[in-house]
């Protein structure tokens, strides 16, 4: 970055924290650290924690438990104690499955957060010691040296030099060089030198902090929620539509208050999605446990829905696409000979016992050592930033060599440097730099002790391995993704070139003009991606793209990251990201590259089919059983089940739809989206298949077989039971019963097993009247002549659905080919019609 950001204006400056305590000798006293502990705090990033209980209330609360509360309350009044009973269990089940899920899910978050238990030294008292950096107060003297994280913002005071790595806070993938005076910030690494520093800042007043403060400002609602929000709402304005107009006929019809309004509760506790709740947190559990298993931690459960929907994902530069490690380009050779002795010089004048990242990079090219240790080393002088060069004088039996390595002007200050040396030194290095290298320059004595330019040396952070093809992966699935760094844009255009992603890559600058714009949002969403970009500017730009109606994803691993992985839909923290991009994100990954959110993606679509699975049975269900029971009472005047045969019903529906959680689907090749349009013509289509067929039998069973009322209702219930779960294996599939993918074997078993419960309780009179094998058998047979019907109609309403869709598309296109002015996004498809089928 640019500027180092000011410090806030309640972090007392160095120099006044000394003057009030601290001293060089002995630095801060054990009784003064508490104070100044109770008065600034812990150096932590404070974070909103929410009670178990409160988390436990909460699954209590809403229209749905409302409903099953209210139910359980008349029917204790009424003293109906087995329906009270059957009643709470219900609602105790369901709070305890979806809080005990979420609850798995913070407990990994934060068995994650306690693995980083970083260390500080300080004087205290006089001696150096090891403490939590949470400890840490301002005033504390600190040694800062090689592999350090720095432990909070602290100004540089004893020392020759610092070199720290500050990509996790700033985005930038070369190390900075500090000097006495100057701050380094909280979170940073040092790569090398070594310096004391006084404490200026901790906590939340830390560079560190402020950029986690933006973070609360980050606002999104889950898609996830807002759909099974209007199923939910849906649901519930049609039961209490149809018990109002039950009660109203019942009143009319002089039946008893209470009983009326019992009977009117449970049937609406039957109807609407009692276990939406805990097949929700159930199908994200499963998910978010198959991601364990593949190193990705989740945090958000609803988050995982996000990313089936996700089309746009945005990811960090450094350490994320880049293995943020220097590496080696070609040689350009000047006097070099061949690149052996261009390289050796290089090394040479590196600190092999504790080398820093550019060290390392040329090392590592030296793998076989190449007869360094021929060479004596007599003196050496570390890089620093005002030579800005490293220097070491060698000797080699009665050879005496000088070498020298750093800023190519700096060495070539050594050399009698000519026109021509200059021009084409200057050439390379212009070159290089428009391609994203940094360049070093390598130097050497000869026989007479001048000094001669052996070549540039490019250096840049490379690809990780898996990224080009985890990219390419993501295209294949309708991602669309994007590069942002604090890089300059010719790195970013260079790595981006490299990984086969779109080099259309603009300044952050151009397109924020001034601190407080939104950006050009067309600009932004044309982009291929953005360079030399500050944290604020990634939070803008993914609510830029959100505001544009797509569904965004955020790959991030620094301090920098947190405010932007937040505001995504879906934030995901790489493997070594900060604790605040760990606290921020939606997902954790904790092995290192980006393979795993093509899997991740793949999962989350696995699960998004689950769901509207469960939605579109759960709205035909409703539609089938409270359809028919309200028109059985208005029409005939006659209840075609008992309270208990509703609340029955409700808990055997309850246990095979939640191994909808399980179940093996097909995964769409493209982006997908909530569609309630085509789920509510479907399941209305399902849902009258399944009156009309209920009818029928009650049809049978009144007038010509002339049964009693109470087999009736038994005969009624199991025919919605039996009907009901083979509805499941129809509305899994959008397709036909029989085709590939099969059930999976929990599903199966579950409802097959539910089913065989209903029909010994039908067959045997449990709570109900009975009616004996011979019956039972023929209910069977009628609810199996019925499946392939209600299955065919299915399939023809689907495919009437997108053919519509298709033809709705076509016209779209031949409108929009002749406008020339418009210019089509990449990326955006008829999709956006109906983003969970292919158009």
């Amino acid at each position: 970055m640019s500027s180092s950001p000011e410090l806030p204006e309640n972090a007392p400056a160095a120099a006044k924290i000394r003057d009030a305590g601290s001293q060089s000798a002995i630095g801060l006293t054990t009784a003064e650290a508490r104070k100044r502990l109770t008065r600034y705090g812990e150096n932590t990033i404070r974070q909103e924690r929410v009670s178990p209980w409160r988390k436990l209330l909460a699954f209590f609360w809403g229209p749905i438990p409302w409903m099953i509360e209210i139910a359980a309350i008349i029917s204790a009044a009424a003293q109906r104690w087995e329906d009270f009973a059957i009643i709470a269990s219900l609602l105790f089940i369901n709070a305890s499955v979806g809080f005990w899920e979420e609850h798995k899910a913070d407990n990994a978050i934060e068995a994650l957060k306690h693995r980083l238990a970083p260390l500080a030294r300080v004087l205290r008292d006089g001696t150096w010691q090891d403490i939590p950096a949470q400890d840490l107060v301002p005033g504390d003297l600190v040694f800062l040296r090689l592999g350090n994280i720095v432990p909070a913002d602290a100004e540089l005071v004893d020392g020759d030099y610092l070199s720290v790595d500050q990509a996790a806070l700033t985005g930038e993938s070369l190390p900075a060089d500090k000097k006495p005076g100057d701050t380094a910030y909280s979170g940073s690494v040092v790569r090398q030198g070594e310096m004391k520093a006084v404490v200026s800042a901790t906590g939340m007043a830390t560079y560190f902090g402020r950029t986690a403060r933006l973070v609360e400002t980050a606002e999104t609602r889950s898609h996830f929620q807002r759909a099974v929000l209007r199923i939910g709402n849906f649901l519930i304005l049609t039961t209490l539509a149809l018990v109002a107009l039950v009660i109203l006929v019942a009143l009319f019809r002089g039946d008893p208050l209470i009983e009326t309004l019992l009977f009117a509760l449970i049937l609406t506790v039957a109807a609407i999605p009692v276990a939406l709740p805990a097949v929700m947190s159930v199908t994200l559990a499963v998910g978010a446990s198959t991601l364990a298993r593949m190193q990705a931690i989740v945090s958000r459960l609803v988050a995982i829905e996000e990313m089936a929907g996700m089309d746009v994902l945005c990811t960090d530069k450094t350490g994320t696409l880049t293995k943020n490690e220097l590496t080696l380009g070609a040689p350009v050779l000047i006097d070099a000979k061949d690149t052996d002795e261009l390289v050796t010089a290089a090394a040479l004048a590196c600190e092999r016992e504790s080398p820093d990242a550019i060290d390392a990079a040329i090392l590592k090219e030296l793998q076989d050592g190449r007869h360094l240790d021929d060479y004596e080393v007599v003196q050496f002088e570390p890089f620093d930033p005002v030579r800005k060069r490293a220097e070491a004088k060698l000797r080699r039996g009665a050879q005496r060599l000088h070498v020298a390595k750093g800023a190519p002007q700096a060495i070539l200050a050594l050399t009698t440097s000519e026109g021509d040396l200059l021009k084409r030194v200057h050439d390379e290095t212009d070159a290089l730099a428009a391609r994203g290298y940094r360049t070093l320059g390598v130097a050497s004595t000869d026989d007479d002790g001048g000094w001669r330019f052996l070549g540039l040396l490019p250096l840049f952070d490379p690809p990780r391995d898996d990224s080009a093809e985890t990219i390419k992966t993501a295209g294949t699935m309708g991602l669309r993704v994007r590069m942002v760094t604090g890089d300059h844009v010719a790195i970013a255009r260079e790595t981006a070139g490299k990984l086969g992603l779109q080099t259309n890559i603009v300044s952050a600058r151009e397109v924020f003009e001034h601190d407080t714009s939104d950006g050009d949002g067309a600009r932004i969403e044309a982009a291929g991606g953005f360079a030399e970009v500050f944290p604020e500017h990634k939070f803008k730009i993914v609510r830029a793209l959100q505001r544009a109606g797509h569904i965004v994803g955020m790959t991030g691993d620094g301090v920098n990251d947190a405010p932007a992985l937040k505001q995504a839909d879906i934030g995901i923290a790489v493997s070594g990201a900060t604790d605040a991009a760990r606290a921020a994100a939606d997902l954790v990954l904790t092995a290192p590259g980006l393979s795993v959110i093509a899997m991740a993606v793949e999962e989350a679509r696995r699960i998004f089919e689950r769901m509207r699975s469960y939605a579109v049975f759960r709205v035909a269900e409703t539609i089938r059983v409270l359809g028919f029971i309200a028109l059985a009472i208005v029409i005939f005047d006659f209840y075609p089940v008992t309270p208990i045969m509703l609340v029955l019903l409700a808990i055997l529906n309850d246990f095979p739809i939640m191994m909808i959680a399980y179940d093996n689907v097909r995964v769409e090749k493209q982006p997908v989206r909530w569609d309630m349009l085509e789920a509510l013509a479907v399941a209305l289509v399902a849902g009258i298949m399944g009156v009309i067929a209920t009818f029928i039998l009650f049809w049978i069973a009144r007038d010509y077989l002339h049964f009693p009322p109470g087999q009736i209702q038994t005969i009624i219930f199991l025919k919605l039971l039996v009907a009901g779960h083979l509805t499941i294996y129809i509305t899994r599939s959008r397709s036909w019963f029989w085709a590939r993918p099969w059930p999976n074997w929990r599903l199966f078993a579950t409802t097959e097993a539910t089913q065989v419960l209903g029909t010994l309780a039908a067959v045997y009179g449990w709570l109900l009247e009975p009616i004996g094998w011979e019956h039972a058998l023929l209910v069977w047979g009628y609810a199996l002549l019925w499946f392939p019907l209600n299955n065919a109609a299915r399939v023809w309403v689907l495919r009437l659905w997108e053919h519509g869709l298709n033809t709705h598309a076509r016209h779209l296109e031949r409108a929009h080919s002749s406008l020339h002015h418009c210019e089509c996004t990449p990326g955006r498809s008829t999709h956006a019609l109906s983003p969970d089928k292919p158009a």
